[in-house]
């Protein structure tokens, strides 16, 4: 990148990076401890250097990156998945869980319409206990 800054906060290269939407949902991650720089849970306003180790946990998918060109501009996402290289190991696990998901049954698939006369006693029973 030809205007590549020197140093740039660690919410706004994950917004950059288009990891989280806004930058203030990034600077909450960071805060939260869904972030991990290097091994260490860093501030928002921590530096992000080209090398750098970046674990970003989004949910249940985690992504294990090392930062390969600093911005602090959001651009398209094609220019976005220039900023890092993601490792192996991790594109394999987020896959596998992927693909368990899809392959998991839907929630709800056991229920069968409307609850019976016996099961909605029950359910009055238990409602009504509480």
């Amino acid at each position: 990148m030809p205007d590549e800054p020197s140093r740039v906060r660690v919410d706004k290269w994950l917004w950059a990076a288009r990891f989280f939407k806004t930058r203030s949902l990034a600077s909450q991650a960071v805060d939260g401890g869904r972030v991990r720089l290097n091994g260490e849970r860093p501030k928002p306003a921590r530096e992000v250097r080209v090398g750098d180790r970046v674990r970003v946990q989004i949910g249940e998918y985690a992504w294990e990156v090392t930062v390969r060109a600093l911005s602090d501009r959001r651009g398209p996402a094609s220019v976005a998945q220039g900023l890092y290289v993601e490792d192996a190991a991790s594109l394999a696990a987020r896959q596998e869980r992927i693909e368990q998901r899809r392959l998991a049954a839907p929630p709800g698939t056991e229920l069968k319409g409307r609850p019976t006369k016996k099961a909605r006693r029950q359910i009055h029973r238990f409602t009504e206990a509480g």
